[in-house]
């Protein structure tokens, strides 16, 4: 997705493009809850496979048929959204980089940001992924039925505030009132604040309603960050942000293995309370270091490494007096225009 959005999104569409994309996956989640649980109580485990196998497939075909690399390859394209595109994106190289500067890359403070993040936000999302129906059946004794759903509510609370995050961020980017990094920091930092908060509460309001609250909440507004570390590669290093989310990736897979195992570990008795207010504290405790860490390490400045010549002045990225480039405004404006 980062190497499409690096050629197809201008920098003040960065947020709201990218944000739209992740809310996908959160749908996706949304629907395979409820759906998993009634394939396995109807036609057993298996069944889970075949059906979301067989939508992979599918999902493949059209992606493989639709999606185009670049705006120059897509034959639907008008030539006034081209043109938009690529004068926005006039600064970047979009051509497949010569060589990919590694040792730059992995000893950049702002790269490593991103991927403390990224590794910060997949602890909870895998954490409650995997742990969380079985929260929900053991502690607060939901039936095999309603645990699908209520396990849901969470994501339905991130698919909606995902886009809007995204289109807050960008929206404050045209206004001005901050720089591309502050926009970052302060959207990434709220978004993963507001979980710690909110994990601590579930730790200690053990009631159907109320932990249902607090981890829909907790999760719900962790979308700010899919406008904070989630598009942070498009912003330091558009013409390897593929590569970049990739690296990032690679670690933020890590919570995937890890989690379940230190759970296991911590919960002993999947009936004790006092049990699984610990995995909320080490959960809280991981969001808040992906926090303090992005604040003081993150930037939205295009990295010197990124670029194989001193590259221009993005155009839309924000001046260091916080006051939009001209041009930036006439971009958004044409774009408006060319979406409307």
């Amino acid at each position: 997705m980062h190497v499409v959005w690096g050629k197809w999104a201008p920098p003040l569409e960065r947020s709201r493009l990218a944000t739209i994309g992740f809310s996908g996956s959160y749908f996706g989640t949304v629907v395979s809850m409820p759906v998993c649980s009634y394939l396995a109580s109807t036609l057993g485990w298996p069944s889970i496979f075949y059906c979301f196998g067989t939508i992979g497939l599918i999902w493949c075909t059209i992606w493989m048929t639709v999606i185009k690399e670049s705006p120059k390859e897509d034959p639907e394209i008008t030539d006034r959204e081209l043109k938009y595109i690529t004068e926005s994106l006039k600064y970047v190289e979009t051509n497949k980089p010569r060589k990919i500067p590694w040792r730059s890359l992995a000893t950049s403070m702002p790269v490593w940001a991103i991927t403390v993040s990224h590794f910060s936000e997949n602890w909870g999302f895998y954490t409650l992924l995997t742990e969380l129906p079985k929260y929900m059946k053991n502690v607060l004794n939901f039936d095999m039925t309603h645990t699908g759903f209520m396990s849901a509510l969470p994501y339905i609370a991130m698919f909606v505030m995902t886009p809007l995050a995204g289109q807050m961020a960008d929206w404050v980017l045209v206004r001005g009132t901050l720089n591309t990094t502050q926009v970052r920091k302060v959207f990434n930092c709220s978004g993963f604040i507001a979980q710690t908060v909110f994990m601590l509460a579930a730790a200690y309001w053990f009631s159907p309603v109320g932990t249902t609250f607090c981890l829909t909440m907790a999760v719900g507004l962790g979308a700010f960050s899919s406008s904070g570390f989630s598009v942070n590669h498009l912003d330091i290093a558009p013409q390897y942000a593929g590569i970049l989310f990739g690296f990032g990736n690679t670690f933020g897979t890590l919570p995937g293995i890890i989690s379940p195992i230190l759970t296991g570990h911590m919960v002993t008795d999947e009936t004790d309370v006092e049990q699984w207010r610990i995995v909320f504290f080490v959960t809280s405790g991981v969001f808040l270091f992906g926090s303090v860490f992005y604040a003081v390490f993150a930037s939205g400045e295009l990295q010197p490494w990124a670029v194989e010549t001193a590259p221009l002045k993005p155009p839309g990225v924000i001046s260091k007096t916080n006051e939009p480039l001209s041009y930036a405004n006439k971009s958004f404006q044409q774009s408006d225009e060319v979406h409307s």
